[in-house]
């Protein structure tokens, strides 16, 4: 093989000072689930759910991580990461919701002295999906109490660490945790509850902003060095046929329930007049969704942030249902794993999601970097978008160890090509400071357990050795040299 002379797949550089790291979830690589006071979250109670979790696998041990901070900080060093994104746990921190832990909030601790000490600036995610299960037990996020229990929850955090930690997201993918938990039922709690994830991301979002301002009036300002933000997972949504109006039609229906539903009150202070329109008849408890907007909420929830978090995977081409299609010609589940029965997400949306013929990881997503490109220039021109960080992004591929090594030439094919089409929005205007990699380690991939591995770090759950792969070792480089190398055909 030659490097390429075309200049797409050219070295490219990126902006001084852009930022390097790579993210975890606290249920995700964790394990230790009763140690130390935590109690159990959704996540473990719905773990326990026969045929929810592929293969039945649990968070019970994940990476082990709570008793291997030492090693996976001195990992995160030789794959030379400047910042590291992590969450910290509701169930650890506030057991059952309630008392302060001060175990729970040692371990953080512990773990942001070990990455300060190897000049790795912490990145602290309060919520990534483990809510105490006694609250789910109350409403969950159904309940507008829970919102008010997470600005507790987090003024905790924030008072214990904020002293060494400066960059501080609120919420990571709230649609999932709203939409996948309570309409689909594909996520923890488990629901299947229609419009009733729309209340749910309405509380999500409530507590995201009553969180900004109680930690502004601490302090968090940029101008005391700290940086507030949230981590949405909007995606692109393209008709299937731009000439079926059932397609454009319905296209615009998910951009509503996916992007807009979030995107509009944080940087509008409103819900979409077509969101109303697009899920009338629909109700929660016998009563439409807007019952659930309070006078002020959105004024709260549209509080002035920091940063933005973005987390891309793939986009969809939208196909509006009844479609005449092969079977074959359809991809798979997007969503989740589950042998149990599960609803729409999308209340009032029926769509199919057929295939356009691009290369797709091992989990059946497509792959196009301009669909990020696209992203991030919407974010910045519609939206006017504060500094966007990518925080996640990156593929499930099947990998094997050969002696000692692991091959991974798709998965960092595909970080490949979506940091040019990062490095494409950047020269087109958006204003992109950040990227990390999903994720450091394999670890417990939701409702597909550990068979699907997105790490970048190898992890052989039976003896919990980490092997980084080729795509994390190449990373270090493209971390080093901030820039992407010439890409070989």
């Amino acid at each position: 093989m030659t490097l390429s002379t075309n200049p797409t797949h050219a070295a490219r550089t990126f902006p001084k000072d852009f930022l390097w790291g790579a993210a975890t979830a606290s249920y995700q690589i964790e394990g230790a689930i009763d140690e130390d006071g935590r109690t159990p979250s959704n996540w473990d109670t719905f773990a326990k759910v026969p045929g929810a979790i592929l293969n039945g696998d649990t968070g019970e041990v994940a990476c082990d991580h709570y008793h291997r901070v030492p090693e996976d900080v001195a990992l995160m060093k030789r794959l030379n990461l400047a910042s590291y994104r992590f969450s910290t746990a509701w169930p650890r921190i506030r057991p059952d919701g309630g008392k302060v832990n001060q175990a729970g909030l040692d371990f953080y601790s512990r773990l942001v002295d070990e990455l300060l000490e190897a000049e790795i600036a912490p990145w602290i995610t309060l919520y990534h999906w483990d809510l105490p299960q006694a609250l789910e037990e109350q409403g969950g996020w159904t309940s507008r109490d829970t919102a008010y229990r997470f600005v507790e929850y987090s003024t905790t955090v924030y008072d214990a660490l904020s002293d060494r930690v400066d960059n501080w997201t609120t919420l990571n993918e709230p649609w999932c945790s709203a939409f996948l938990g309570y309409s689909g039922g594909q996520h923890a709690p488990g629901r299947q509850e229609g419009v009733a994830g729309i209340v749910a991301a309405h509380h999500l979002m409530l507590g995201h902003g009553l969180v900004v301002n109680e930690l502004r009036s601490r302090g968090a300002t940029p101008e005391n060095g700290k940086h507030l933000g949230i981590t949405l997972n909007p995606t692109v949504v393209d008709p299937y046929d731009a000439d079926r109006p059932e397609d454009v039609d319905m296209t615009r229906r998910i951009d509503g329930l996916h992007n807009r539903v979030f995107l509009d009150p944080l940087f509008r202070g409103k819900y979409a007049d077509d969101l109303a329109a697009d899920t009338e008849g629909l109700t929660f408890q016998g009563r439409p969704w807007q019952d659930w907007v309070l006078e002020g909420d959105l004024e709260v929830i549209s509080a002035p942030l920091d940063v933005l978090g973005v987390n891309f995977y793939f986009g969809n081409a939208i196909a509006a249902e009844p479609f005449e299609i092969d079977p074959d010609q359809v991809l798979g589940s997007r969503l989740v794993h589950s042998d149990l029965p599960r609803g729409n997400p999308y209340p009032g949306a029926e769509f199919v999601t057929p295939r356009t013929g691009r290369a797709t990881t091992a989990r059946d997503w497509e792959i196009d970097p301009v669909w990020l490109t696209r992203l991030l220039t919407r974010l910045s021109g519609e939206y006017g978008a504060p500094p966007i960080y990518i925080t996640e992004n990156g593929a499930y591929y099947d990998d094997v160890v050969e002696d000692g090594a692991v091959h991974d030439t798709a998965r960092l094919d595909y970080i490949d090509q979506h940091l040019r089409g990062t490095l494409d929005a950047i020269e087109q205007g958006a204003d992109i400071q950040g990227y990390f990699a999903w994720s450091l380690l394999d670890n417990f991939e939701w409702s597909y357990g550990y068979a699907h591995r997105f790490g970048i770090v190898h992890v052989d759950f039976e003896t919990q050795v980490r092997t980084p792969k080729d795509s994390g070792l190449w990373f270090a480089d493209v971390a080093a040299n901030n820039r992407v190398p010439a890409r070989k055909e």
